[in-house]
């Protein structure tokens, strides 16, 4: 199993395509971009709307990365807690990012709305749901910081978790009403769409292969083109690429697979997760699960699928989605894939500044929501020169060392849960 997009549910029901090129020749722009998910989009699209010029490039395809892997769920806030997120950050800072992206689904939902984009929204909520007893104190925990700052999240009873995810699996849930589930892979090409229909000018299958200054001047070479622009944004995430001239800022590398089943009958779909809400569980390894528009159940857990132990992940899924739906017990997956997530060693995202520019980086696997809420707010911030508009501080210094190891730490972590769990 390699870790082509082809092989994703998503890739196969995307019913967003943007019209795009290749770059070639030599073009000039305000703002240059690379990276074309959900921060590179955003950012082309609000940059465009300020009325700048707009160049980004994409390696690949559009959402080639982690934002057309991703699970789909868009959430409030980050993975931390309140009280964790103001102990790395400080109070003032803290409480403005859980605020910012507090509101992330807000904004995610009213860009699908206000550019039409064919992602299969649908915001019923999520449930953050207790794999065991013992889960249920942290969800408990983590209700009474949320709540403290105002989010509407209710801590839901063992007997009502389990009748909206239908599973006797679950022993509690956290329901967080403001987030809820979207197409991510269209969700990124929609953005794409905006973004040219609002005058910028998207190119995909254009790596970026060098970057360097010319006076106060931005070069960007790609195999066949050279951008020169006043400023730079550097949209790639857990998804960069060696380009000479750029120091990559190091992250965890933790990796994400999914798989999922064919449409359910009508009947299980009436039973399975009726309210249509997205899921994930308390565990260590987590995992997670939902249904798209079509009735397909899809579930994941951490874990690549390129290597030897991949058989283990895989064959986890199947006990684990008996475990979970025991009238889906042997029931054959549809697709498989999977991508990799950037984490830092705070577990929080970053900003850093580049001359005229910024570089943002470890959403750790809540890239919808704060992959939306960085790029605009950087395009904003370069644009207006109104720095105050950053849903965080710029970070002066970021080191992580032995990144590769606790990428691997991880990776073995959870195959050897996956071996030994639900046996």
């Amino acid at each position: 199993m390699t870790s082509d997009l082809a092989s994703s549910l998503w890739h196969k029901t995307c019913q967003e395509h943007p019209s795009s090129s290749a770059l070639t020749g030599e073009v000039t722009a305000d703002l240059a971009v690379i990276g074309g998910g959900y921060t590179g989009c955003a950012a082309a699209l609000k940059a465009a709307e300020l009325g700048a010029s707009v160049r980004l490039v994409e390696a690949e395809c559009f959402g080639h990365g982690g934002s057309g892997r991703n699970v789909g769920l868009s959430n409030a806030g980050l993975w931390l807690p309140p009280e964790e997120i103001n102990a790395r950050l400080g109070p003032k800072a803290g409480r403005r990012l859980s605020q910012i992206l507090g509101e992330a689904p807000d904004l995610v939902y009213g860009l699908i709305e206000t550019h039409g984009i064919k992602c299969e929204p649908v915001r019923n909520g999520t449930l953050h749901c207790a794999h065991a007893p013992a889960g249920l104190k942290d969800l408990q925990n983590r209700a009474k910081q949320l709540q403290a700052i105002g989010a509407p999240v209710v801590l839901l009873n063992q007997e009502d978790a389990r009748a909206r995810v239908g599973s006797d699996a679950i022993y509690g849930a956290l329901f967080d009403p403001r987030a809820g589930t979207i197409q991510p892979l269209a969700y990124a090409r929609g953005l794409a769409r905006a973004a040219i229909d609002a005058g910028a000018h998207l190119h995909d299958q254009s790596p970026a292969t060098k970057i360097s200054r010319t006076g106060d001047i931005w070069q960007v070479e790609t195999p066949k083109g050279l951008i020169r622009a006043k400023q730079l944004i550097m949209a790639t995430n857990g998804y960069a690429r060696p380009m000479q001239g750029y120091d990559i800022p190091a992250i965890v590398p933790v990796h994400y697979f999914q798989g999922a089943t064919a449409p359910l009958s009508t009947e299980l779909r009436q039973v399975l997760l009726p309210g249509l809400e997205g899921c994930w569980d308390s565990a260590m390894v987590m995992s997670s699960w939902r249904m798209d528009q079509a009735g397909r159940l899809v579930i994941g857990a951490m874990g690549a699928l390129d290597h030897f132990g991949s058989s283990i992940h895989k064959d986890w899924l199947s006990r684990k989605l008996a475990n979970l739906f025991p009238a889906l017990t042997g029931i054959e997956m549809e697709s498989l894939w999977f991508g990799r997530i950037a984490m830092t060693r705070e577990y929080l995202p970053k900003i850093q500044r580049l001359q005229n520019g910024y570089v943002s980086f470890g959403y750790s696997g809540r890239g919808i929501g704060p992959g939306t809420v960085f790029g605009l707010r950087m395009a904003e911030a370069l644009i207006t020169g109104d720095e105050s508009v950053l849903p965080l501080p710029v970070s002066a210094n970021h080191t992580l060392p032995f990144a590769g190891l606790r990428g691997a730490y991880y990776e073995t972590g959870a195959t050897l849960t996956h071996f030994v769990s639900d046996r």
